[in-house]
């Protein structure tokens, strides 16, 4: 077991916004969370990257175990730098008014001296450029210039630059074309077939998140209502009435 929440509780505050969420992802799975708006989703993102900001909420209850082992206490960098895991966060975040490779630099110097510069170039030609052609073109433009979609690529090319062996991904399909929606969704299937990378997913769209994922957990209010195989979900007459449409 890679990933294993146990009765996790978080808050804002006083209010709280994950109440005993219980749910576990294996290494190389592609796993997905969906959900209404609010449903708490972004919330546990946060709460497993262990981000403490003022948009973050507090664990306040439960266990979130890496590998079998506790990382509450766990610092957020401690996780980038020791290969754990990488969030890509709604809005993407990147660095404006740096060029795209300034950007990818920037995540690879936390595990390699500034001195290895020959080492990150190979690393982003063979881990990101190949993937997102698109970014190879762009490379010396900056982040601020770039298009939604290269944005995503960008951020979704950052992450791979810490090394995670887990990359969470929040709402990657937002504001994107279908056509670049799909060439995202494909590019992460090939990262979990070739690299071994194992995903998890929010995405408001929940038929197109089930369908990239192996499994699924539906949350409602901060707990978990459901889970299981893609197709068991997709099959749920309640799942299907209130997320997919049906």
């Amino acid at each position: 077991m890679l990933m294993e929440v146990k009765n996790l509780t978080a808050s804002y505050g006083n209010i709280e916004v994950l109440h005993g969420v219980d749910f576990n992802i294996e290494r190389g799975e592609i796993v997905t969370l969906i959900g209404a708006n609010g449903a708490g989703k972004t919330s546990i993102l946060m709460s497993l990257a262990r981000l403490v900001r003022p948009e973050a909420p507090v664990v306040s209850g439960g266990d979130i175990l890496y590998d079998g082992k506790s990382i509450l206490k766990t610092e957020p960098h401690t996780l980038v730098q020791n290969h754990l895991l990488a969030l890509v966060p709604e809005g993407r975040h990147i660095f404006g008014n740096l060029t795209v490779e300034e950007n990818l630099k920037i995540a690879a110097y936390p595990h390699h001296n500034k001195s290895d510069r020959a080492v990150i170039e190979s690393e982003i030609r063979g881990m990101v450029y190949e993937l997102f052609p698109r970014l190879t073109e762009r490379r010396k433009q900056r982040g601020e210039l770039l298009s939604g979609g290269e944005q995503q690529m960008l951020a979704v090319g950052r992450a791979l630059m810490t090394g995670a062996a887990f990359i969470m991904l929040d709402e990657p399909s937002m504001g994107l074309a279908p056509k670049l929606m799909h060439e995202m969704f494909r590019a992460l299937r090939q990262l979990n077939q070739e690299k071994n990378i194992t995903i998890l997913v929010v995405e408001q769209n929940a038929k197109v998140a089930l369908e990239f994922a192996g499994r699924g957990y539906v949350l409602k209010t901060g707990e978990i209502i459901a889970g299981g195989t893609s197709e068991e979900l997709i099959a749920n007459p309640g799942v299907k009435k209130a997320y997919l449409g049906g």
